[in-house]
C-alpha cells in the first residue's frame, strides 16, 4: 500500500508521539540452569528493543541525540530509546552473555559480536507491515532478511554444524506489536476504515504467526515473545486520549489485551506443533500496569509523565537537546524516560519480573 507523500510527513510527525515497550533487569548469570549454555541473544521487534538500527536507515524516527543516553556510559546517545540500557541488554548480562545487545546494522561489529547475538529491530515497527511503511522503518520481514544475512556470515565464521547448533540454543526475543495498536490503529486513517479491533487485532496475529514459523525454518528453537503493555497508560497517550485529567486510554488498553489473548494462544498452539521447540509466552501487560498504578512500591515518584521535556508528548525528535533545560534532574524518579518509553531503572525492574521464570520455560 503506498502512503502518498504528504500523508507520510504528516503522520511521520504524529507518530513521533508513540512507539512500543515492555521491561528490563539486571543481575548475574545466576538464571542460567546447570550444564545448560546461552551462547546469543537474537533480538527482533520495535523502539523498546532497537539499539540503535534506526541510525542507518532513512527514516525520521531516531534518537541518536541528547539528552537520549544521558544515563549510558557516560552519556551516549546510541540510538537506545531510554536515557539507558533497553531491556534486551539487561537479559544478556543476566544470562551472562555480555553486557550490551549491538545493532546487527552497527558497521562495527566484530565477529565475536555476531555470535553472541545481535538485535534486528527497528524503532516504530509492528507486527502490521503498515506500520512499518509509514515511518520507512525495518518491518518484520525486513529483519528477517538480515537475519538470514547474519546466519550466512556466522556460518562462514564457525562453520554450518556449529552455527546451527548458536541458533538453536541462542534466546530469541521477540517485542513488538503496540505501534500498531497506538499508531497504525487508532492514529493514522488507513486501518480502522476496514477492521474493528477484533479483526485488526486478528490481521496483526496472523503476521505474528507467519513470522514465528519462519522464525522456527531459520533454525530458532527457544523463542521468547512479550505481549502487548498498557499501551493505554503511556504519558502520551494519556495526553492525546486520556483528557484533561489525563486518564489511561481504555480503548488502546482493551485493544492491547484482546491481542494478547489471541497471541498467548497462537504461543501455546506453536509449541504444541513444535515439539522440538519453545515458545515462550510473556505477560507484560499485568506487571507493567501495577507498576504505573502503584510507583511508590518501587520508588518512583512519577508515573504519568516522562523526565524528558514536559514529559507529556516529547519522543524520539521531539525530546531533544532542546527539551534538556525541563528535562526532569533524576530519571530514577520516573517510570518514564520519555512519553513513550520507560526509563532505565524501570526497564530493569519490569525485565527482572519477566524473566525470573525464564530457566523453567526454556531449559
Amino acid at each position: 500500500m503506498k502512503v502518498p507523500n504528504y500523508l507520510e510527513i504528516f503522520f511521520c510527525f504524529i507518530l513521533f508521539l508513540c512507539f512500543c515497550h515492555v521491561g528490563a533487569a539486571a543481575g548475574s548469570s545466576n538464571l542460567l540452569p546447570e550444564n545448560e549454555a546461552v551462547p546469543a541473544i537474537i533480538v527482533f521487534g520495535d523502539s523498546i528493543v532497537d539499539p540503535g538500527n534506526n541510525n542507518y536507515i532513512k527514516t525520521s524516527i531516531k534518537c541518536n541525540f541528547p539528552p537520549y543516553g544521558r544515563d549510558f556510559n557516560g552519556g551516549t546517545p546510541t540510538g537506545r530509546f531510554s536515557n539507558g540500557k533497553i531491556p534486551t541488554d539487561f537479559v544478556a548480562e543476566e544470562f551472562g552473555v555480555k553486557e550490551l545487545v549491538p545493532a546487527y546494522l552497527d558497521p562495527h561489529l566484530t565477529t565475536q559480536d555476531l555470535l553472541t547475538g545481535v538485535s534486528f529491530a527497528s524503532g516504530a515497527s509492528g507486527y502490521d507491515p503498515l506500520t512499518a511503511k509509514i515511518t520507512s522503518v525495518l518491518s518484520l520481514n525486513d529483519q528477517l532478511e538480515l537475519f538470514k544475512d547474519y546466519i550466512k556470515k556466522i556460518k562462514a565464521a564457525v562453520g554450518e554444524e556449529k552455527a546451527t547448533a548458536i541458533l538453536s540454543k541462542s534466546i530469541i526475543i521477540v517485542c513488538t506489536g503496540s505501534d500498531d495498536i497506538a499508531n497504525t490503529y487508532f492514529i493514522t486513517p488507513f486501518r480502522r476504515p476496514h477492521y474493528d479491533v477484533a479483526s485488526y487485532t486478528d490481521l496483526m496475529l496472523q503476521s505474528a504467526s507467519s513470522f514465528f514459523h519462519q522464525l522456527y525454518a531459520l533454525g530458532g528453537r527457544k523463542i521468547g515473545i512479550l505481549s502487548l503493555p498498557a499501551i493505554g497508560c503511556v504519558p502520551s497517550q494519556r495526553t492525546l486520549f486520556g483528557g484533561a485529567a489525563r486518564r489511561c486510554s481504555e480503548a488502546a488498553n482493551s485493544a492491547a489485551k484482546l491481542f494478547n489473548s489471541k497471541l498467548s494462544s497462537l504461543i501455546a498452539s506453536l509449541g504444541n506443533e513444535y515439539s522440538d521447540s519453545k515458545f515462550v509466552y510473556f505477560d507484560i501487560y499485568t506487571p507493567f500496569l501495577a507498576l504505573i498504578q502503584n510507583p511508590a512500591e518501587n520508588g518512583f515518584e512519577e508515573a504519568k509523565k516522562g523526565c524528558c521535556g514536559t514529559g507529556t508528548i516529547e519522543v524520539s525528535v521531539l525530546c531533544n537537546p532542546l527539551s534538556t533545560k525541563l528535562t526532569c534532574p533524576d530519571p530514577d524518579q520516573y517510570i518514564f524516560w520519555d512519553s513513550y518509553h520507560p526509563s532505565n531503572k524501570a526497564y530493569k525492574i519490569l525485565t527482572l519480573q519477566i524473566i525470573k521464570n525464564t530457566p523453567r520455560n526454556f531449559f
